[in-house]
């Protein structure tokens, strides 16, 4: 009978190492070529080693300081454009030794109020202020005054806030056909709602499964705020692909990269980029199987989809409904037309909410506990949103959405029309976004709308704008076709001619393979904000 031994035990151990290793890493390059395909992948593989050789030649003594020169010229256009000193006003860089009168703060505070920016009042600007009208901004303020001095830190102070901060919670999960056992909390916005939820996976994962690398998995069309969360975090973040087509996340692809420290996966309805709904029951279905969280980020779709099946448009369930749903993300205050700084996360369980919070009780000022980031809070954008919800009514909230996603799709056919431009993926909501055919450089629409009193959001990876229609631009949208025609044909006519506009910035992110020079870029810009 044959025997088999191993003459050199030792070299046979580093031997079946070397194995395992080298087809653990083939079956991981096998994996990101499934996920990716062969073109992404030579192409990250370029801008990584192009970026390496760049960073490498930045530390070169010559080519580091032209490439700083250039990153301190394109801050300084930022500054220039950003930080614009007004005739005879004063700086206030010290606290008055003499206290100002009322009058005088007041003059102040509307002549700044008044200076001249983009004409937001009359709609010419995707988003940034989701108006709910003039009555419902005047009960708005007088709530937020109400209850200026309020903070929820202290529910025996003010009873009576805690119970509108219920409220307000109650009243959100139930448009997202939460259960009794579903909850949630306020947050300040949609950015910290989406890292509470990846908080709360991210604690679960550790505590209930006893995960040392948790991880999360989203479209990479999914909010930055994710990737923010797995940064402050310190935990691993995978970017799943999208259809080229459609824009919504290739599910078969989210399935390959899920592994056994995956506690989250995330869906959007609708994504910021470009309006488009996910999946979701796919990935609920996923969700399931794998018994991981799964997050839909409704920040933007927030009180526009819960009715668009009412409002007369193709439904989307984006809630509780889907049996997958362990969170869920809501801005009140875009469509829900409440003051900036209020938005809710919601949950399937307490338990799951629990994770979210933070306490501790050996503090020796005593036992702690928020149930946020923060720890005082303002009541009084709180308050607001109460007044607001309850002001607006399901009834107002469906009026809105007929009217708005009416506007986005007159705005989409109105594209449709136009040879040069296309739309990018398959909107669903507010949003939608288009890109440009050659000879049309769509940086370059960009710059002319904005000559034109426009300001709409550029995108990138592709090349696109999009508009998030309000309740201000219903009544403005043929102004907006009408210029967006003519922009158009101005770029047409004179193709070479916008190469030192939005095209400079946007053109030389999407093709400089050290990214790092544009957040350099990116991080004067936000210098500039504090440049006093």
């Amino acid at each position: 009978m044959a025997t088999f031994t191993i003459k050199n035990p030792r070299q046979a151990f580093i031997n079946a190492v070397v194995a395992y290793l080298v087809f653990r890493q083939a079956a991981k390059g096998v994996r990101v070529l499934s996920v990716y395909g062969v073109q992404h992948v030579l192409s990250f593989l370029w801008k990584k080693v192009a970026g390496g050789v760049i960073r490498h030649l930045r530390r070169a003594p010559g080519a580091g300081a032209v490439v700083q020169k250039n990153i301190a010229k394109a801050i300084k256009d930022i500054e220039e454009k950003m930080i614009v000193d007004v005739p005879g006003e004063t700086k206030f860089l010290t606290i008055p030794d003499a206290a100002m009168s009322n009058e005088e703060i007041l003059t102040v505070l509307r002549r700044r109020q008044n200076e001249a920016g983009v004409d937001w009042k009359n709609g010419r600007v995707s988003g940034a202020v989701y108006h709910g009208g003039e009555e419902l901004g005047r009960l708005t303020s007088e709530a937020y005054a109400m209850f200026s001095l309020t903070n929820p830190l202290h529910p025996g102070v003010f009873p009576g806030l805690r119970r509108i901060e219920a409220e307000v919670v109650r009243m959100v999960v139930d448009l997202y056909n939460g259960g009794s056992e579903c909850c949630g909390t306020t947050t300040s916005g949609g950015t910290e709602s989406i890292i509470m939820a990846v908080r709360a996976h991210v604690v679960w994962g550790r505590e209930a499964r006893g995960l040392e690398t948790p991880n999360i998995v989203v479209p990479i069309t999914a909010h930055a705020a994710f990737d923010k969360a797995a940064e402050y975090f310190g935990i691993g973040i995978t970017h799943v692909p999208v259809d080229p087509k459609t824009q919504r996340v290739d599910v078969r692809a989210m399935k390959r990269v899920i592994d056994s420290n995956t506690v989250l996966i995330v869906g959007s309805s609708a994504t910021y980029p470009h309006g488009v709904a996910d999946d979701l029951v796919a990935l609920s279905d996923l969700a399931v199987k794998h018994k991981i969280g799964f997050h839909i980020d409704s920040c933007l779709g927030s009180f526009i989809m819960p009715f668009l099946k009412e409002a007369g448009f193709p439904e989307v369930i984006c809630d509780f409904r889907l049996p997958g749903v362990t969170s869920i993300s809501c801005d009140t205050h875009k469509y829900g037309f409440a003051p900036k700084g209020t938005s809710v996360v919601m949950y399937s369980n307490k338990q799951l909410r629990h994770y979210q919070y933070f306490t501790i009780a050996t503090w020796p000022g005593g036992i702690y506990a928020s149930p946020t980031i923060a720890g005082s809070r303002c009541g009084a954008v709180i308050a607001a949103c109460w007044a607001a919800m309850t002001k607006m009514g399901r009834d107002g909230y469906l009026e809105e959405c007929k009217r708005i996603v009416g506007c986005r799709i007159k705005i989409q056919q109105a594209i449709e029309e136009i040879p040069e431009l296309y739309i990018v993926g398959e909107p669903t909501s507010s949003v939608v976004a288009f890109a440009s055919r050659w000879p049309v450089n769509i940086y370059g629409v960009l710059d002319e709308l904005r000559n034109r009193g426009w300001e709409l959001n550029p995108m990138q990876f592709p090349s696109a704008l999009h508009i998030a229609c309000t309740r201000l631009t219903v009544p403005v949208v043929d102004e907006l076709i009408r210029d967006l025609n003519q922009a158009v044909i101005a770029v047409k006519a004179n193709p070479d001619g916008y190469g030192n506009g939005s095209q400079a910035l946007y053109g030389f992110a999407a093709t400089v393979p050290d990214s790092t020079i544009v957040e350099e870029v990116t991080e004067g810009f936000i210098d500039a904000l504090y440049a006093a």
